[in-house]
């Protein structure tokens, strides 16, 4: 009975000092993430004014239910789904396919790997600008294609292409990053594995299909992940190239954007908060989705 106790009270001892140790964090947290989370689904369902008298007045669902009215919410969301649909895929296969020719012995590998690393690295407002310079009428893309005769187009005023350019932007970008972690994931394959599919007689192809996929399983669905979490929240680069207007012609208009307008320009922010709540729970139901889709995130 005594060496229960002791060991119980040992037990709590080292229980609390752990609790000790954590209060730091668990107090930031609280503080700027749990908080205003909870401000934030409180303040949904209400009209908040900001300027002058700071008033706060509950009114329900009308915050919810004006969304199936607002034109601007459904090109939002259509044009970050199409953001997404496409972006994702693409960056993946492209990581993917890079992780894969940098994981072998080729001249200059470690060269490469730097070079495919520095979009990442660099500051997403300053790559805005380098590439709205490249896509301007005097620029850069314009310039090279009169070389072979074409006359200068405005890519940033074509709402058919304005969204586009974004995509190749960010795919540009981000995709060295997702590269890294798969050649992380690459290098922790065994070898014997290749060594033994070679002995049967297995082909590239097989070795890639039967060995290669199913290890980086759980690396692609957190880069698919990932992935969508970022192009759903699709901001800075949209709102440079627009002038914040989400133009031309509401193309770059994502629903990020759009929920940045409500608050900050036209002072909705109880119809903004209400917005955020709605992209919350998309990320969350398609992250969801995904998980089902890989029903298993490691391999035993």
């Amino acid at each position: 009975m005594l060496t229960q106790n002791f060991w119980s009270k040992q037990s709590t001892r080292e229980g609390l000092s752990g609790y000790a140790f954590m209060l730091p964090t668990i107090v930031v947290l609280g503080i700027f993430l749990i908080l205003p989370i909870i401000y934030t689904i409180i303040l949904a369902f209400h009209r908040v004014q900001v300027l002058g008298e700071v008033s706060y007045r509950f009114n329900g669902l009308k915050n919810f239910v004006r969304m199936a009215d607002d034109d601007r919410i459904w090109i939002a969301l259509q044009n970050t789904a199409e953001y997404v649909a496409i972006v994702v895929p693409i960056q993946t296969i492209l990581a993917l396919g890079l992780a894969l020719i940098l994981n072998t012995n080729i001249k200059g590998k470690s060269w490469f790997r730097v070079a495919f690393f520095l979009p990442t690295v660099t500051s997403s407002a300053v790559l805005t600008l380098i590439f709205m310079w490249i896509y301007n009428t005097n620029g850069l893309l314009n310039h090279f294609l009169s070389l072979f005769g074409f006359s200068a187009y405005n890519w940033l005023g074509d709402p058919d292409v304005a969204l586009k350019g974004i995509m190749i932007m960010n795919i540009w970008a981000t995709a060295p990053l997702f590269m890294v972690i798969y050649l992380a994931a690459l290098q922790d394959i065994p070898e014997s594995l290749y060594e033994a599919a070679a002995i049967d007689g297995a082909t590239p192809w097989e070795k890639f299909w039967c060995i290669t996929l199913p290890f980086l399983k759980p690396v692609t669905f957190f880069v698919i992940v990932m992935g969508i979490i970022g192009t759903f929240q699709l901001f800075d680069q949209s709102y440079i190239f627009s002038g914040g207007s989400g133009g031309p012609n509401n193309a770059t208009l994502t629903i990020v954007l759009l929920i940045y307008q409500y608050a900050f320009k036209n002072l909705q922010m109880g119809y903004a908060l209400a917005l955020t709540l709605v992209l919350a729970l998309i990320i969350m139901s398609v992250t969801l989705i995904q998980r089902i889709f890989f029903k298993e995130e490691s391999l035993d």
